[in-house]
């Protein structure tokens, strides 16, 4: 195994006193570093990576120093050890790698402009200046920035400017000096960007600030929500908010979703930016990630994880409280129903399949860290064991045991332990006793429950999806019941509990585990406990109704029962007005459109199935919103118009046709929460090379990144083989696809439509190497792997995605994905080849 040594350990900085001088037309910097620190050896090593080093002096004495491309490094000779101040002269260029100090590129007025930021997680500091670019080796970090500034333009800072004044004649940028923190949270953007702000209850500055292609008013929401989350977060934490500003930048070209850097977190346009023509999930989307990157500033940046094997520290704590915050705030939202429908299903499918990390993992070296951003893992799951925690202890104690943590360990580093022990001493629980099992084991358990005798046999089991190996693995499963009589938790593989009838008898309604879904496992429920459940489905409220559905879904995914058994328990579900049950459908009616063969028979009887449970919807909502009407029924009517648009229904069609013919002038004004389904309708009934021309000429013009991921989906509809060759074409072209869309918007869509499949994978193979150079460092790259995993269902797609990638499987960036998208594609075979007739045969009958 491949593993780094850490060089805090031979010197910890104290300080870094840092110059940048940024030339935008050549795209180089150069700059120098005074380190003030603490060296522990007469040999040191400081983090570079693609930098020039062009001294290294200590008491203005020039060193001996040695450069290391390969450990990423440059070794120091010192004369003498203890507390020191070395001055480092550099130079660097700036890539389009979206790492390190990178332009964003967007147009104004027909007019292309860029905007310069930096992205230092999880290891790229070191490609703008020397450092000891690990999170446990914190510093103080005194910035100043030089540019080929022009009229108006400005720089953004963690920290406010100070020597305003002096820069009116230098051009230097002078910054405060930040607290203590890690190399990866310093952060600077510069550019042509205009901003609002204003001030919390405790006198922080909150501000937004994106480029001027954008609207000012496009900042109000997202202003508007971190004011009232930092309110929040100070009064939950009892810990204020700890540096001047809390400023947020959109930036045109970002790699993740957003990244927490300590007073100036950075974004994707679409995860700040609102604009008028907006959906209730693209607003509930900004919320949530702003909430979360202002969780962030308490945990992962005020205390921060020692190594990168504790990052579930920042990011399921971080994945938790965005709920939290923003439930609290806006309470109208029930955004817990978003988690249900979005991070549990995501957690409960990947981590199913043997071989998914644990959330806390051993990270030898940082070529390893991308691959820990599992989003179904380190975010959906850990969140998930972060709110059972917060269930399982009581939200009073949870809160004054992070209350303890903050204060205990501001401004230094932790360990998981270290959070336990402050939840366990405000409790008085055993926290590490309970969570540990959750967190060392990969997997989740099976909770089976029936009736043998009159006794009540609850037992548990890992449960897999596929092919696996048990390991006889066990958790301290809360059991969480509707009924008295029943135990807290299920400590060992099995309980027995007696007397079933009579404890019936002092209970109302059938008996179920798990309520309110918080606990990470399934219930497989058999015999009388089932049928009671079934039979009293619609009555149950809306969460329950979701998770029942999952969890047979998912059972019906490993095989425990078939999946054919699906196909009654939705077709009743008709009068469905919950958000939650209808999202619970689409993902049962998902699952078996893998069964469905185009063209077929089965498809014509699986669209009447469609057609008779979304009916009363459609006749309910149409098309058009109405005054005063909920957010749920926005979201309701999405799912009902794309499932009847799907199902043929020609008043759909028509409607959607005449919808789109009255805006064919402005497609973008089409209603944001029905314009994916209407522009999509329109290329599967109407496709035409001017329509094609229509789509690319609006995705390019845009500024709105919605709007963009709508068209490139709805061109993944296409039946035309000219339009799939122009768009192949296109993928590499920078001025229309950006990089960091071209997994998300455009490879995942187009895969998943048997017409466009093959030459998408096609094309990914053959420019296999040029999506490794644009996307090498870039957390979308892994999901070039994912992906295809995600949707492949033959035995011809599995043979050719073993062929193409077990070759790569020493890439430590990939390696994992690779092994378990092996084994998702073999479940997924399989199953289809065992359970085709029976489901085909179950969509039969219940339309007869």
């Amino acid at each position: 195994m491949k593993t780094v040594e850490h060089f805090v350990e031979k010197f910890a900085p104290e300080n870094y006193n840092l110059f940048l001088d940024i030339n935008r037309q050549e795209k180089t910097f150069t700059g120098n570093v005074a380190i003030s620190g603490e060296a522990f050896d007469n040999k040191i090593s400081l983090h570079q990576k693609d930098l020039e080093i062009i001294s290294v002096l200590l008491d203005n004495q020039e060193l001996t120093f040695k450069t290391d491309d390969a450990n990423e490094a440059i070794h120091i000779d010192l004369p003498e050890t203890g507390s020191m101040t070395l001055v480092l002269e550099f130079s660097g260029h700036i890539t389009d790698n979206m790492t390190g100090i990178y332009p964003s590129y967007y147009t104004v007025d027909g007019q292309k402009k860029e905007v310069i930021s930096t992205q230092f997680e999880s290891h790229f500091a070191r490609e703008a200046f020397p450092s000891v670019d690990e999170p446990e080796a914190k510093a103080t970090f005194d910035l100043s920035v030089k540019f080929d500034q022009e009229d108006g333009e400005v720089v953004l800072s963690n920290m406010p400017e100070v020597d305003a004044e002096r820069r009116q004649e230098t051009g230097l940028w002078t910054f405060a000096t930040t607290p203590r923190m890690s190399s990866y949270l310093l952060a600077f953007a510069l550019g042509d960007l205009q901003g609002k702000t204003a001030t919390t209850q405790n006198g922080t500055e909150v501000g937004i600030f994106a480029t001027k292609a954008h609207p000012v008013k496009s900042m109000d929401f997202a202003l508007d929500i971190a004011v009232r989350v930092i309110n929040f977060y100070e009064d939950y934490f009892g810990v204020k908010y700890p540096i001047p500003h809390s400023y947020h930048v959109a930036l045109p070209d970002f790699s993740a979703g957003a990244m927490e850097n300590w007073g100036l977190v950075t974004y994707r346009e679409v995860y700040l930016l609102v604009d008028d023509n907006s959906t209730v999930k693209s607003r509930q989307n900004v919320a949530l990630v702003v909430a979360h990157e202002i969780a962030h500033q308490w945990f992962g940046n005020l205390v921060t994880m020692k190594w990168w094997d504790d990052l579930w520290l920042n990011e399921s704590f971080a994945n938790m409280m965005e709920y939290v915050s923003v439930d609290a705030i806006e309470p109208s939202w029930h955004i817990f129903e978003d988690f249900q429908t979005t991070g549990v299903p995501l957690a409960l499918g990947r981590d199913a399949t043997d071989g998914v990390q644990s959330v806390h993992v051993a990270v030898n070296h940082p070529d390893e860290i991308n691959t820990l951003f599992d989003p179904a893992i380190v975010y959906a799951k850990g969140s998930r064991l972060m709110h059972m925690l917060r269930r399982w202890l009581g939200d009073s104690d949870f809160r004054a045991g992070l209350k303890l943590y903050f204060e205990k360990h501001q401004y230094s580093n932790t360990i998981g332990r270290d959070l336990w022990n402050a939840l366990t001493e405000t409790s008085g629980k055993d926290v590490a006793g309970f969570m540990d099992a959750w967190l060392e084991q990969p997997g989740y358990p099976m909770v089976s429950a029936e009736v043998v005798d009159d006794t009540l046999i609850i037992s548990q089991k890992q449960f897999f999806i596929g092919e696996n190996e048990s390991k006889g693995r066990i958790w301290p499963v809360p059991l969480n019941s509707n009924w008295a009589g029943i135990p807290d938790t299920l400590v060992g593989e099995r309980l027995e509990i007696p007397n079933f009838s009579q404890l019936a008898e002092q209970n109302q309604g059938a008996l179920r585990f798990n309520t309110e879904n918080t606990a990470h496992y399934i219930t497989n429920y058999k015999g009388g406990l089932l049928d009671a459940i079934l039979a009293d489905l619609v009555n149950l409220d809306a969460t329950s109704k979701l998770q029942v559905i999952q969890e047979r879904r998912l059972l019906a995914e490993s095989r425990e029962i078939s999946y054919a058994d699906l196909v009654p328990v939705i077709a009743g579900l008709t009068e469905e007005t919950s958000y939650l049950v209808v999202s619970a459908i689409n993902q049962v009616t998902s699952g078996l459109m893998r069964f469905v063969d185009e063209h077929s028979e089965t498809e014509v009887e699986f669209k009447a199935l469609l057609a008779k449970i979304f009916q009363a919807n459609y006749a309910r909502l149409g098309f058009e919103p109405v005054a005063g009407e909920s957010d749920e029924d926005e979201l309701v009517r999405q799912s009902t118009i794309s499932a009847v648009l799907y199902a043929d229904n020609a008043d759909a069609i028509a409607k959607a046709n005449q919808i789109f013919e009255a805006h064919n002038e402005d497609i973008e004004g089409i209603p944001a929460s029905i314009r994916q389904s209407i522009l999509s309708n329109q290329v599967k009934h109407a496709e035409s090379p001017d329509l094609v021309d229509l789509y690319l000429r609006a995705y390019v013009k845009t500024n709105d990144g919605n709007f963009r991921r709508q068209l490139a989906a709805a061109l993944s509809n296409t039946n035309s083989e000219a339009t799939v060759e122009r768009l192949l074409a296109e993928l590499k072209n920078k001025d229309i696809v950006k990089p960091q869309d071209l997994a998300m918007s455009w490879y995942y869509p187009f895969l998943n439509k048997s017409f466009t499949q093959g030459q998408f994978w096609t094309w990914a193979r053959e420019n296999w190497a040029w999506i490794k150079s644009i996307l090498g460092g870039d957390m979308s790259f892994d999901k070039f792997v994912i992906y295809p995993a995600n949707v492949f269902k033959t035995a011809e797609r599995l043979a050719e995605y073993k062929a193409f990638f077990e070759p790569q499987l020493d890439d430590m960036a990939i390696s994992r994905n690779i092994a378990m998208g092996i084994k998702e594609i073999a479940a997924r075979v399989s199953l289809i080849e065992s359970e085709k007739s029976a489901v085909e045969a179950a969509i039969k009958s219940v339309n007869l």
